[in-house]
């Protein structure tokens, strides 16, 4: 049902914004868009024939819009609403679609007149995929309740998986299954870079989880950088995630150098005891070998793979285990890197001969050793620049890698949507 006289405001007319603006338009709302006011003439160009209501700037669409949602970085929510929020229409619905809810209840206390309604949202994945079946956080945090069944109505015309969340839990869940995955990804995306080669080319990435490490690297380098740095950097509760990763790495990795073989054993099996119990039959998200063969982007032929000691998978496991951690509490709030994150970590712990392999590879083969300590350098370096809250750190190391795997980025891009589709479709009940 489309609310009659109700207008939906979007501030900010990047990917998020205008996925928003062409899905409520096509349930039948009026839509009134803004994004910097030099890119109004651009916008007008792009956009005019959607029928959306282009406004200049925020001042425009706050003044008239019933519904405000503020589609913009975190890292700038503060300011921007600083900027528009005393333009709000009075008796409004305000919301934003940023990934860490924290910062944005701040800005909204402190900016928006008291007449306004918040009830805030965010979309758990990102501009490629459609929100039909996808997690839609709703967060109501000051409103009455006619105002509240209205925001909840307008966003029913996203077609998404409603969850209910205060935003502290918000920030919680998504601290635990974004900040450590992230870090991963962008990690050996790193790696590659700062060893000149590409994965498609390496016979260590050719095959299975392989592919999906490749492709969901480089679905993240094809992205927005803020869109990372914000929910690494600014969500309060991602710092705690984030140590215990570098951490579990760091133990794994001095086991191995140290020829610690029993102790390293020891770590992981408990790790994989208590995330998937003892007869690893702890398996929800059932990745299949043709699943993984159709994500591949390698130019190696897969009869000339060679193991793989998958320290990041193995460290994830640990992680969860030292911080008393179920991966599987958190599917309800999944996204899709997440999702195929702990996929390919169940994957392997739930196949003995792999999960030995891959122990086996670690202890014994200097070469793959040679290869993590890059991997494990590059998860430091990414960590400290979270620790230490630089944007300008994160932006530059994430657009410098990006651009080392610039060619392939589109099509990884396509190819870990595929995947997600097909994982999507195959969990919705008939």
């Amino acid at each position: 049902m489309v609310l009659e006289n109700f207008e939906i405001g979007i501030i900010g007319a990047g990917d998020m914004g205008m996925l928003y603006a062409r899905r409520f338009k096509q349930a039948g709302y009026a839509v009134n868009i803004c994004d910097t006011p030099d890119r109004y003439s651009e916008l007008q160009a792009k956009y005019g024939h959607l029928g959306l209501n282009i406004l200049r700037d925020g001042y425009a669409v706050s003044r008239r819009s019933d519904f405000i949602i503020y589609s913009v970085p975190a890292v700038n929510i503060g300011r921007i609403v600083e900027e528009y929020g005393r333009a709000t229409k009075m008796g409004a619905i305000v919301a934003g679609q940023t990934s860490v809810k924290t910062p944005e209840i701040q800005a909204f206390e402190k900016y928006l007149p008291d007449d306004v309604h918040i009830v805030t949202c965010h979309s758990m994945h990102g501009p490629n995929i459609d929100t039909k079946g996808q997690p839609l956080a709703i967060i109501r945090y000051r409103s009455d309740d006619k105002h509240y069944k209205m925001a909840v109505e307008a966003l029913s015309a996203l077609e998404s998986r409603v969850i209910y969340l205060t935003y502290e839990e918000h920030d919680r869940i998504t601290a635990d299954t974004q900040a450590a995955t992230h870090l991963s990804f962008i990690s050996l995306g790193t790696a590659w870079s700062l060893q000149g080669y590409h994965p498609w080319l390496n016979p260590q990435f050719i095959s299975g989880i392989n592919n999906v490490k490749v492709a969901m690297a480089l679905r993240i380098y094809a992205s927005k950088w803020h869109v990372y740095a914000g929910l690494a950097i600014m969500n309060p509760l991602a710092k705690k995630q984030l140590q215990c990763y570098v951490e579990s790495m760091t133990t794994l990795y001095k086991f191995m150098v140290a020829g610690k073989h029993q102790e390293f054993r020891t770590l992981v099996h408990e790790a994989a005891d208590f995330i998937f119990g003892r007869e690893r039959s702890h398996k929800k998200i059932l990745l299949d070998d043709d699943i993984l063969d159709q994500l591949s982007l390698s130019q190696v032929p897969k009869e000339q793979s060679k193991p793989n000691s998958h320290l990041s998978l193995l460290s994830a496991a640990v992680c969860w285990y030292k911080m008393g951690m179920s991966p599987y509490d958190n599917l309800i709030c999944q996204t899709p890197p997440f999702r195929m994150w702990l996929g390919i970590v169940e994957y392997l712990f739930c196949h003995e001969g792999m999960l030995e392999e891959s122990i086996e590879t670690a202890l014994s083969d200097r070469y793959t050793q040679a290869e993590d300590l890059v991997f494990y350098t590059a998860v430091t370096g990414w960590g400290q620049c979270i620790e230490l809250g630089s944007f300008e750190g994160y932006r530059e190391r994430f657009e410098k890698t990006a651009e080392f795997l610039s060619h392939k980025l589109e099509e990884g891009k396509d190819l870990s949507t595929m995947i997600i589709k097909k994982l999507t479709d195959r969990n919705e009940p008939n």
